[in-house]
């Protein structure tokens, strides 16, 4: 994935840190974990906001489209945007009235809250989800140097600090032949 522009640096910043880090603090793990996450989140986010540029999107912009293209009626609540995407609810109404503005998405009222406010996805914003997923999937998000086990490993390896934040309640899971259709089946 190209960088718009790379740094080129003769060495490795994050662990030059580490290494001072080590000698004046102690244990540099965490920081250069840390560090490197918040680097590949610039540069991940700017590979897709690039990527997405000619749609008229950024990589939120994007996120709230396929959110809206993923539910059963196209439409939801900005709050349930809002807690699905995770972010603020300024940024909620601020991502829907650029998508508004673009004629991607139309506000209505929510039948079930006289108060609330549903946005909902139109056939151009569709499109536009389509075409911009086609371009993203075949860039791979910009993951491309990783293989599917690698990809799955830093998915576990990053929810791990998602559950303890309390993004969401893991379900347990059933050990084999207990309470599953198949060992239902075969029970």
């Amino acid at each position: 994935m190209r960088v718009a522009k790379p740094l080129d640096l003769p060495f490795d910043p994050i662990e030059r840190a580490a290494q001072i880090w080590d000698s004046r603090f102690g244990p540099a793990e965490a920081m250069a974990a840390v560090t490197s996450i918040m680097r590949a989140q610039q540069i991940l986010l700017g590979a897709l906001d690039g990527l997405l540029r000619p749609y008229g999107l950024t990589f939120a912009r994007y996120e709230a489209l396929v959110l809206l293209g993923f539910s059963r009626t196209g439409a939801l609540p900005l709050r349930v945007i809002g807690e699905r995407l995770m972010v603020h609810p300024t940024s909620v109404t601020n991502t829907i009235d650029r998508l508004e503005r673009d004629g991607l998405v139309k506000r209505r009222p929510n039948p079930r809250d006289g108060r609330g406010t549903l946005a909902e996805i139109t056939p151009s914003g569709r499109e536009v989800m389509a075409r911009s997923t086609a371009d993203l999937m075949a860039a791979r998000f910009g993951m491309a140097e990783y293989d599917v086990l690698e990809l799955g490993d830093i998915f576990s390896l990053l929810r791990g600090l998602r559950v303890t934040a309390g993004d969401f309640r893991p379900q347990p899971v059933t050990p084999a032949g207990e309470g599953t259709p198949a060992a239902e089946a075969t029970g």
